[in-house]
């Protein structure tokens, strides 16, 4: 690559997914391109070093059919794609997402499905500071515990042969746009990204430059920066707290020894409740659903809950806290 365009960029984000072990020499990457400017400006750094890692790079767009232009936005980027003289993927939602959260279980199942079947053995987003920023406000608004406040994390497994990349975590969307605008790439604009009525662009437009303003002009790198130390922490107490589950709970993982609780932080009681109840009934508790449960590490012998889930509930026998049925019993 010509030295005129080795920008700063380029040497971040070269440092960063060498230091972060992000992405191997000679890996096949998928690269996730909406046609904003995040993930364009991804696309475009990731080609300029192709010539150092020797990458093979493709791109993949994702229509969920949400907007009247969204056949000229997939066409867009897949001129981009043939432009770049990359492979170019398109899937086009069968049934319209009926929520964001519901777009993006579609969206990775669909790349992760595309990967598999071309031998890409990463996927790469465009998130940034940003993103990371607007995420950890977004939950904390929410009632989120520090698990979902670290939100947006480097990479992340999606299947033993399959690993999701995020190497922009610490540039900041006001530099991808300046990036784009200096390089003069083909950027599609989302009108939907300026639809206040999704609480995320609120938070875009509305929240995050109010707190720039009147508060901070590092809002956005600092909550990144919070949100990088509770990764790390929050992966320390869950290795903790699988430990202490392992230790209360029985083989058949039906009941969990109270007393072995007892004996451990706050934090981790309730960390090691959450993992129990994940792994035994299946589901996700939420904050009151691990309090439930909690309350029965003191309570009187025969003292139960009402369901978690369907018929499930907990009951206090002796040292043990059970998870039954009530149609069985």
């Amino acid at each position: 690559m010509s030295r005129l365009l080795w920008t700063p960029l380029h040497v971040r984000l070269h440092q960063t997914i060498r230091q972060r072990m992000l992405l191997k020499p000679d890996q096949a990457v998928l690269m996730a391109v909406s046609g904003g400017q995040d993930s364009i400006c991804l696309a475009r750094l990731l080609l300029d070093l192709q010539a150092k890692w020797k990458w093979k790079l493709a791109i993949a767009h994702c229509d969920h059919r949400w907007r009247l232009d969204a056949q000229a936005n997939a066409d867009h980027v897949a001129h981009v794609a043939k432009t770049w003289n990359l492979p170019f993927y398109l899937e086009i939602a069968q049934q319209v997402p009926a929520s964001e959260a519901e777009a993006r279980v579609w969206r990775y199942d669909v790349l992760s499905a595309i990967a598999n079947e071309e031998g890409y053995s990463a996927i790469a987003t465009g998130h940034t500071t940003s993103d990371r920023a607007e995420t950890l406000l977004f939950n904390l608004m929410r009632g989120s515990g520090s698990d979902g406040l670290r939100s947006l994390g480097w990479m992340r497994l999606l299947s033993p042969t399959l690993t999701l990349v995020r190497p922009l975590l610490e540039t900041t969307r006001t530099e991808t746009g300046e990036f784009c605008q200096h390089a003069n790439l083909p950027i599609w604009e989302d009108s939907t990204n300026q639809d206040l009525r999704y609480a995320r662009n609120r938070i875009r437009h509305e929240l995050l430059p109010y707190l720039k303003t009147h508060f901070n002009s590092q809002t956005e790198r600092h909550l990144a920066q919070t949100v990088e130390l509770l990764s790390a922490e929050v992966d320390y107490l869950e290795a903790e707290a699988s430990t202490l589950r392992e230790k209360a709970a029985d083989l058949d993982d039906s009941r969990l020894n109270r007393q072995i609780l007892r004996q451990a932080p706050l934090a981790l009681q309730r960390r090691a409740v959450r993992q129990f109840l994940q792994k035994t009934l299946q589901f996700n508790p939420n904050f009151e659903q691990v309090e439930k449960f909690m309350a029965l590490v003191s309570a009187p012998n025969r003292t139960r809950t009402d369901p978690f889930l369907k018929d499930a509930i907990a009951e206090v026998e002796g040292d043990w806290i059970w998870l039954r049925n009530l149609v069985k019993n």
